[in-house]
C-alpha cells in the first residue's frame, strides 16, 4: 500500500492510444523538432511497449534503433546512489556518517557569507546530505552565485581530473549553503562516487559493475564507450550552423568517472534498472536492494525544515528522496502521476519515472540541447502515457 492505495501488478494499456503517442513523436521528427526518440513502458515483470522513431543521427540519416547508446548525464545519479545503498546494506556506510570520515577536507568546509567572506560550516555534511543534495555544495554549471563564481575562477571544472583530484579541489572551495539546510542541485553525487571508491579501493565503474550493473545484466552502461561502438551513439539535432551542439564524447579517454553525470546507457539496460526498482529491489530473481531500502530511497527526505533553492527541478508537488524526486501530493504538479511516484532526468534530454501505484515505469530518451524542449516532452509523455492506461 502507498497512501492507502493498493499497488497494481501492472497496468492495461490502450494500444490505439500508445500508437497515438508514437504518431506524435513521428510528427515531431517529420517537422524537424527532434532528431528521434525512444520510449519504453513496462511493469515489474516485463516491457509492455517499446518504440524508436526518427534518426540516430539526422546528418547521416541513420535510423534510430532500440540498441542506440544515449548520454544519460544526471540519470547516472540514481545508479550511483543505488550502488551506495548496497554498501549501506553491507554495513560499510551509514547515511548519518560524516563525509569527512572518508574525505577529511569535508570536516573543514567554509560557507559563503557574502560576496567575498566565508564562515565555518556549522555541521559537516553527511552521506544522506550527498544523496539528497543538502550538503551545501553548488553546481558549477548552473547559476552565478558567489560559490559558483569561485568554482569558475578556480578552473577545475574545465580540467580532466581524476575523481580524487576533482573532489579535493571542490572541498577547498566555499559552500553555497550551510550543510543540511537547503536543497541545492550540486556536485554532491560526484563526491558520493569518490566516497565509494575510497571504501572499495576500486574505480567507480568497477563498483557499479559489482553492485548494480552486473547483477542487473546492464553491460552497456559505461563511463567510456569503445570507439568501435561510436556508430550507435544517438546525436542531437545540428545547430543552425550545421554542426551538433556540444555533447559529451563518450569515446574520449577521461581520468574521471563522475558519479553525477558521466555514464552512457541503452534503453534496454536502463529499463532493467527501473524494473528492479519497481520490483522492490529484485529483478529476475536477483536481489540488488532490499524492499526496505527501496522504500527509504523513494521516501521524501526533505520534510518541512529544509529549504529549497530557487532552482528546484523536482517542481511543485514533489519532495526529494535519495537520488529521486518523490511525489508528495496530487494537484500541484502540471502532469499526471500518483503520490509516491518518483523520477529523474538528464540534461541531454533523457527522463524516467516509476509509479508503484499504477505498477508502471516509463523511460523516454532524447538528445536535445534545449531546456524548454526537454521540459515540454517530460510533460507531454507523462500526459499521453497515463491517457493510454485503460
Amino acid at each position: 500500500m502507498i497512501g492507502g492505495t493498493k499497488l497494481t501488478e501492472g497496468p492495461r494499456f490502450s494500444g490505439q492510444r500508445l500508437e497515438g503517442l508514437s504518431c506524435r513523436l513521428e510528427q515531431d521528427v517529420a517537422s524537424s523538432a527532434i532528431p528521434g526518440a525512444t520510449i519504453i513502458i513496462g511493469s515489474r515483470d516485463q516491457v509492455l511497449f517499446e518504440r524508436s522513431v526518427g534518426f540516430r543521427d539526422v546528418m547521416t540519416h541513420d535510423p534510430l534503433q532500440l540498441d542506440a547508446i544515449w548520454r544519460i548525464y544526471s540519470m547516472t545519479k540514481p545508479l550511483v546512489t543505488a550502488a551506495a545503498m548496497t554498501l549501506v546494506e553491507q554495513g560499510l556506510l551509514r547515511l548519518d556518517q560524516p563525509v569527512a570520515d572518508f574525505i577529511p577536507a569535508f570536516g573543514k568546509l567554509r560557507v559563503m557569507d557574502s560576496e567575498r567572506s566565508t564562515v565555518s560550516a556549522v555541521n559537516p555534511p553527511t552521506i544522506q546530505d550527498l544523496m539528497r543534495h543538502t550538503a551545501g555544495l553548488a553546481y558549477g554549471y548552473l547559476g552565478e552565485s558567489p560559490a559558483q563564481r569561485a568554482y569558475a575562477e578556480d578552473g577545475f571544472l574545465k580540467e580532466d581530473l581524476s575523481n580524487a583530484d576533482f573532489v579535493d579541489r571542490l572541498a577547498a572551495l566555499p559552500l553555497e549553503y550551510q550543510p543540511g539546510t537547503v536543497w541545492h542541485y550540486s556536485h554532491a553525487t560526484d563526491v558520493l562516487g569518490r566516497v565509494l571508491e575510497i571504501i572499495r579501493g576500486a574505480d567507480l565503474q568497477e563498483i557499479l559493475q559489482e553492485t548494480v550493473l552486473g547483477p542487473l545484466d546492464m553491460p552497456e552502461t559505461v563511463f567510456r564507450l569503445a570507439s568501435t561502438e561510436r556508430h550507435r551513439v544517438a546525436e542531437p539535432l545540428p545547430s543552425s550552423r550545421g554542426k551538433p551542439p556540444y555533447f559529451l564524447d563518450p569515446c574520449r579517454p577521461r581520468r574521471g568517472q563522475r558519479g553525477g553525470g558521466g555514464l552512457v546507457s541503452t534503453a534496454r539496460d536502463y529499463a532493467r534498472f527501473l524494473r528492479m526498482l519497481l520490483g522492490n529491489g529484485t529483478l529476475d530473481g536477483h536481489r540488488v536492494l532490499s524492499p526496505a531500502t527501496v522504500r527509504l530511497m523513494t521516501a521524501d527526505h526533505l520534510g518541512t525544515n529544509i529549504g529549497k533553492a530557487s532552482y528546484y527541478p523536482p517542481g511543485p508537488g514533489y519532495g526529494f528522496g535519495l537520488g529521486f524526486a518523490v511525489r508528495l501530493s496530487q494537484g500541484e504538479a502540471p502532469f499526471p502521476g500518483s503520490c509516491g511516484d518518483y523520477f529523474w532526468s538528464g540534461v541531454g534530454g533523457t527522463y524516467f519515472w516509476v509509479d508503484p501505484v499504477y505498477g508502471l515505469f516509463a523511460l523516454f530518451l532524447l538528445q536535445s540541447s534545449s531546456p524548454e524542449q526537454r521540459r515540454h516532452y517530460r510533460t507531454l509523455i507523462r500526459s499521453m502515457v497515463y491517457a493510454a492506461v485503460d
